[in-house]
């Protein structure tokens, strides 16, 4: 891989706790904390914000992986200070918002899952739209065993995942799932082999980067927010984006393809 951007925008520096290379369409955004297992710190948060705030203007995916053999540990804990709960209350807000970012910005992404899938590292990997899963994957929310809440996300989005019920017992119990039950409960959906992870989201980031970017926005945009609504209001709102894809270059592009029985090439 090309190693063009780095998240400071200076070719080929090293930028500490966040990896980032540029290759093409592709931004494969690389967790360097191998170790801690890359647990999370508000330093790693920040860079994280960084980019998901400002990716570089080429890109249509994300990768979103860790180094070492694992995703991520979850919140460093041993980085924790004693907060207050208007404290505590702020910092899970300000997860909440990146989380967002990283569900929302607009750019897909591909999460590459390895060992630790643990805590706040399960819940900004419920925030990719494509999740890849090694063999070695272990998803785990641990919180309940340690005296704390989760409080990154993972009662919506990993709740969502798993329901209500299965999500209460995972905490209670500290269950931890296995790649091949991830993949039959969505916490993945795809199984690869050991060390194929990258190479499949790669393989995916750029199927999914010659889709039209509007589709690509409004599919992100549209299908979770949807799912909070009425029935009534989700298929309005499903009227308003079929109305905003169907009507510019990329839906002309996308049908003059289909009836010259060739691939289509969108903007």
């Amino acid at each position: 891989m090309n190693v063009a951007k780095s998240i400071d925008g200076k070719d080929g520096t090293d930028v500490g706790v966040l990896g980032v290379d540029v290759d093409g369409p592709v931004a494969t955004v690389s967790f360097r904390r191998p170790d801690k297992r890359n647990a999370i710190n508000d330093v790693l948060l920040s860079e994280l914000r960084s980019f998901f705030s400002a990716p570089p203007k080429e890109v249509r995916v994300v990768i979103l992986r860790g180094e070492g053999g694992h995703f991520s540990a979850g919140l460093d804990l041993a980085e924790q200070v004693h907060r207050e709960p208007p404290e505590v209350l702020r910092h899970s807000r300000s997860w909440h918002a990146l989380m967002d970012m990283i569900q929302f910005g607009g750019l897909p992404v591909v999460a590459v899952l390895q060992g630790a899938v643990m805590g706040g590292g399960l819940e900004i990997a419920a925030t990719a739209h494509v999740r890849v899963a090694e063999p070695t994957a272990r998803f785990q929310l641990p919180e309940g065993k340690r005296g704390i809440f989760v409080g990154g996300g993972a009662t919506v989005r990993v709740g969502r995942i798993l329901g209500a019920d299965r999500m209460t017992e995972m905490m209670l119990t500290g269950r931890a799932y296995l790649a091949e039950d991830a993949v039959r409960l969505g916490l993945a959906h795809y199984l690869v082999g050991e060390g194929e992870g990258l190479a499949k989201a790669r393989e995916l980031a750029l199927q999914i980067a010659d889709n039209a970017t509007l589709v690509n926005y409004l599919i992100i945009q549209s299908i979770s927010r949807i799912d909070d609504m009425s029935r009534a209001d989700g298929l309005y709102a499903e009227s308003l984006s079929a109305a905003l894809s169907q009507t510019g270059a990329d839906a002309r592009e996308g049908l003059a393809a289909f009836l010259e029985k060739r691939k289509p090439v969108f903007r």
